[in-house]
Formats: structure tokens, sequence, C-alpha cells
């Protein structure tokens, strides 16, 4: 595969991969954890705090990664290092996973997500970067 084809298909790969962290994230800054099953307002103010915060985290995570895209061969720093970010997100999920039970089918897909889509994008962008360093 030409190497212009194989970046153009990482950046839609990314651009799709994007969809989850901005939509989620934008949701749970507005709603707060009132988006999750099972969870109802009131929540008490410190919880609703640190989840808005949270997911702002989230948010800003979707919004790096999507402005990364038009040049993408170069963004291989930012791409490990939010890679890695979310994999550690993804190993505490795990936990509780294993500590609490399985969660519902948002949080499955999210694990999913976190340690395997985003560690294969993050894998593939270092190819196309090494590509373009040639």
């Amino acid at each position: 595969m030409k190497r212009e084809t194989e970046r153009l298909l990482l950046q839609g790969a990314t651009a799709l991969a994007c969809l989850v962290p901005l939509s989620m994230g934008s949701l749970s800054v507005l709603r707060s954890a009132d988006v999750l099953n099972g969870v109802s307002p009131p929540l008490p103010i410190d919880l609703d705090s640190h989840f808005r915060y949270l997911s702002g985290l989230l948010l800003g995570i979707g919004l790096v990664f999507l402005a990364s895209i038009p040049r993408i061969e170069t963004k291989e720093t930012v791409f490990r290092t939010l890679g890695a970010v979310i994999a550690v997100g993804g190993l505490a999920r795990l936990s509780s996973l294993l500590q609490v039970g399985v969660p519902g089918p948002g949080h499955q897909f999210g694990l999913v997500m976190e340690l395997l889509v985003v560690p294969l994008i993050v894998l593939w962008q270092g190819r196309i970067a090494r590509l373009y360093r040639r």
C-alpha cells in the first residue's frame, strides 16, 4: 500500500476514534454523571465536580487527537503520550471490572477502545511516522 494511502486511512481511523472522547466527554461535561445508567441527580457536589473534571480531560484528549490529524505523520510524541494516558485509564477500568464486576456495554466498549483500539492506532501512527522520515 502506498504510504499516502495508508496515511489517509490512519487519518480516517483516528477521526472515527475521536468521536468517542469528543461525544462522551462533551455530553458528560454538560450532564455530569446523569449520562450513566443507574445514576440520577442530585449528586454530591464534590462527585459532580470530579466527574465533570474527568470528562473535561476526556474531551481534551479527543481535541488533541483531532488537532493532530492534518499532520499525523509528525505527531508521534502526541500519540505515544496520549496513548499511554488512555492505556493507564483502561487499566484502571480493568481493575474496576476485576474488583467490582462487569460494567455495562458502554464501559465495556470503552475498555476495548482503551486497551486495544488506541494502542493499535498508536502503533500504526508510529509506522506512518517512520515511513515519512525515510
